[in-house]
């Protein structure tokens, strides 16, 4: 019996795929915890995808948006309480 593997759908450069995904998964993390540290890592992370040409522009798009919003959700949250260490 021989075993088939099947192919990875990636594109030219896997790497940036991978990067992509870790963008939008940095991006949905710092919406819970440690968005100072989450938000601009998924925005590195979607900007190096979407520069390297991943096929997943989807997901690094996605990943832009959510590390824009935990920075914003950062700001507001830590205006609100007068610290940069915020808690609901």
């Amino acid at each position: 019996m021989t075993s088939a593997r099947i192919p990875l759908k990636t594109g030219p450069h896997p790497q940036a795929d991978r990067m992509a995904v870790a963008a939008f998964v940095c991006g949905l993390l710092g919406i819970l915890v440690f968005n100072i540290f989450f938000g601009p890592c998924a925005l590195f992370f979607g900007a190096a995808a979407l520069y390297r040409g991943t096929i997943r522009r989807l997901r690094a798009y996605l990943g832009l948006l959510f590390g824009t919003v935990d920075l914003v959700l950062l700001v507001v949250l830590s205006a609100h309480n007068g610290t940069l260490s915020w808690h609901l």
